[in-house]
C-alpha cells in the first residue's frame, strides 16, 4: 500500500515526483513474452455492465447467473492468465459455478435475497474464506492454509447471495513487508499489472481486485485498507474506491495489520456498485467488539442516498496544496472542483496535509506493534504451518530465493523487535495518530464543511521489482486512514492513459452523505474510461 512511501518520509510526499510518474517505462515484454503477440482486441459482451444491469438482464431471463459466472471465468482465462496477462486473480473458487446454479434456483423457486443475488464477486486474498480456496496474504509462509470458516463479511456476502468468483492477489503482506517492494507484488502470486497500461504499477495493496475490476473480470470486487490500500489502487485503475468508516465493516477473519485502521470496502466500477456491495458487507460482529459501535449508524441499502442533486447547497474543502504539482494532476483536480461549483456546492480552500509530518512516524510505530499483535493472535488459530510473525520471518530465510527475490522483510524483521501494546512507545504513538479524527472534524465544523475533497493520489508509477515503488504525489489517504474516517474516491479523468482519482472524506458514518456527493459527482463528470490495455507508454 503507498503508506509505505508517506512513512517513509514521516511527511508528505513530493509532488515533484509525480513527473516521474508520467515517465514511461520498459515494456513488459522486455522481461516476460505474452504468450500470444497478437493485437488484444476487447469485445466482452459483459463489459462495464453494472449490478443492476446484471440482475435486470437475469430478470428478463437473458442470462442466469450461472452464465454471467461461466463468462467471468473465461474473461479471467483470457485476459489475467493469456492475453495482457493481468495477474489479478491469484486462485478461481472451483465451487462458483455451483453456488451460481443454487442462486438460479433460488430465482426460479422465487426467492431473490437482494441486489447481490447471482452477482460474482472477487475477493481479496488476505480475506478467509471457509471452502477449497486458500488464504495467504500473497505469502508462500501461507501457501496451503485453508480457513476454518469465511471472513464475517464473506459470510454476509453469501448470505446476500453473491456469487464467490475467487481470490485476488495483492502486495504481500498488505505491503508491509518491505520498505522497498513493488506494489502488486506477492511471493505466492507474481506481480499484478494496470489494465491501462500493463507496465504500470497498479498500487496496492488491493492491487489485484483493482486491476480485476477495472478490467471486468467481475462484476464487483473486495478490497481491504490501512493506510491507501483501497483508494490508491481503486484510483490508479479508474475505479469507484470506498474506505468505510473503521467499525462499519467487521475485520474478523482477514489477516491483520491495524487494529486501529484495518477495514474492508467495495472496488467498483460505479457508485451505485459501491453502494450495493457496502449495503451486502455491513453489520455487526460479536468478534469485533468495534462493529457495535456502528449500531443505528449503518444502513442496508446506501442507494437510497444516490440522488443527482446531492452536491446542491452543499460546502466541500479542497485541499488547498493539491493546487501546484505536476500540471496534468493539477489540471483534472481544477476540472473537478468546477464540476463541484457547477453542481451548485460552495467551495472553500483549505490547507490540511501540511500537519502530516506531526504524525507520519507515529503511524508506522503505531502499525508495526499492532500488526506483531494482530498477525500472532490471527495465526495462533490458523490452519497455517506458520503460527507467528517470527515463524513467517524464520520460513522466508529459509527460502530466501522464492520468497525474497527482489527485496527483504525489514518491516517484518522491524515489526518483530517491537514489545506488546502496553508498551509506551506504543501508547504515544496512537495517542498522536488519534489526534486526526479530532482535526477532521474541527476543519469540518469550523469552516461548515461536509466533505473534505483532494486528488486521491497522483499518477501510476512504473512496475519496478528491483528498487520497488517510487512516491507519484498528491497522496490524500494518511489523514482518513489515521482518523478512521470514511474515504471515497471516484474517476477524476486521464492523462495518456493513465487515471487519477478525486477523494472526499468525511466524518464517522457519514457514508451515505459521502456516496451521495460522489454519486452526484460521478454523474455530472462521467470521467470513468474502459481500460485499453497498452503494453506501454513507450511509442512504436
Amino acid at each position: 500500500m503507498n503508506r509505505r512511501s508517506f512513512i517513509k518520509h514521516s511527511s508528505v510526499v513530493s509532488v515533484s515526483a509525480t513527473s516521474l510518474a508520467a515517465a514511461s517505462c520498459s515494456s513488459p515484454k522486455a522481461a516476460e513474452s505474452n504468450e500470444d503477440d497478437k493485437p488484444f482486441v476487447d469485445e466482452f459482451e459483459l463489459n462495464e455492465l453494472t449490478v443492476p444491469d446484471l440482475q435486470k438482464k437475469m430478470q428478463a431471463g437473458e442470462y442466469t447467473s450461472e452464465s454471467i459466472t461461466k463468462l467471468y471465468l473465461d474473461r479471467i482465462e483470457a485476459i489475467d492468465k493469456k492475453g495482457p496477462r493481468l495477474n489479478a486473480v491469484i486462485e478461481i473458487n472451483p465451487d462458483a459455478l455451483t453456488m451460481a446454479k443454487a442462486m438460479d434456483q433460488e430465482r426460479k423457486n422465487g426467492k431473490v435475497r437482494g441486489p447481490m443475488h447471482g452477482i460474482p464477486v472477487l475477493v481479496k486474498d488476505n480475506i478467509d474464506t471457509g471452502d477449497q480456496m486458500m488464504t495467504t496474504a500473497g505469502s508462500l509462509a501461507l501457501e496451503g492454509h485453508k480457513a476454518a470458516k469465511d471472513a464475517f463479511i464473506v459470510a454476509q456476502l453469501r448470505k446476500a447471495g453473491a456469487v464467490i468468483l475467487g481470490k485476488t492477489n495483492l502486495s504481500e503482506w498488505a505491503n508491509f513487508r518491505s520498505s522497498r517492494s513493488s506494489s502488486g507484488w506477492s511471493s505466492r502470486g507474481g506481480q499484478t499489472r494496470n489494465p491501462y497500461v500493463l507496465d504500470r504499477n497498479p498500487s496496492g495493496s488491493s492491487s489485484g481486485s483493482g486491476s480485476a475490476a477495472s478490467a471486468n473480470l467481475c462484476a464487483v470486487a473486495v478490497g481491504t485498507e490501512t493506510d491507501g490500500s483501497i483508494i490508491a489502487p481503486a484510483s490508479h485503475c479508474g475505479l469507484v474506491g470506498l474506505k468505510p468508516t473503521v467499525g462499519l465493516v467487521s475485520r474478523s477473519g482477514i489477516i491483520p495489520i491495524s487494529q486501529t485502521q484495518d477495514t474492508a470496502g467495495p472496488m467498483t466500477r460505479t457508485v451505485t456498485d459501491a453502494a450495493i456491495l457496502l449495503g451486502a458487507l455491513v453489520g455487526v460482529d460479536p468478534d469485533d467488539a468495534v462493529t457495535l459501535e456502528s449500531r443505528g449508524k449503518s444502513a442496508t441499502d446506501y442507494t437510497q442516498f444516490l440522488k443527482t442533486d446531492a452536491l446542491r447547497g452543499k460546502r466541500i474543502g479542497i485541499e488547498k496544496s493539491f493546487l501546484k504539482g505536476h500540471e496534468s494532476v493539477v489540471g483534472l483536480y481544477k476540472e473537478a472542483i468546477e464540476v463541484l461549483k457547477k453542481q451548485g456546492a460552495t467551495v472553500v480552500e483549505i490547507e490540511m496535509m501540511k500537519e502530516l509530518s506531526e504524525t507520519g512516524g507515529a503511524e508506522f510505530t503505531v502499525l508495526q506493534y499492532e500488526f506483531k499483535d494482530g498477525l500472532n493472535r490471527y495465526l495462533s488459530k490458523a490452519n497455517a504451518k506458520v503460527k507467528s510473525l517470527a515463524d513467517v520471518i524464520a520460513f522466508n530465510k529459509q527460502n530466501e530465493a522464492k520468497a525474497m527475490p527482489f527485496f527483504k522483510q525489514e518491516t517484518l524483521e522491524s515489526s518483530e523487535a517491537k514489545g506488546d501494546l502496553t508498551s509506551k512507545e506504543y501508547t504515544d504513538a496512537l495517542a498522536k495518530t488519534r489526534t486526526w479524527g479530532k482535526r477532521i472534524d474541527q476543519l469540518l465544523a469550523e469552516n461548515k464543511l461536509d466533505a473534505i475533497g483532494g486528488t486521491s493520489i497522483g499518477f501510476a508509477g512504473c512496475i519496478d521489482l528491483i528498487n520497488g515503488d517510487y512516491d507519484t504525489g498528491f497522496y490524500f489517504c494518511p489523514p482518513a486512514a489515521m482518523a478512521g474516517y470514511p474515504h471515497l474516491t471516484v474517476p477524476m479523468g486521464n492523462v495518456h492513459g493513465l487515471p487519477v482519482g478525486f477523494s472526499l472524506i468525511a466524518g464517522a458514518y457519514q457514508e451515505g452523505p459521502l456516496l451521495a456527493m460522489g454519486y452526484a459527482y460521478e454523474q455530472a463528470s462521467k470521467k470513468r474510461e474502459r481500460p485499453k490495455f497498452k503494453e506501454s507508454l513507450i511509442p512504436g
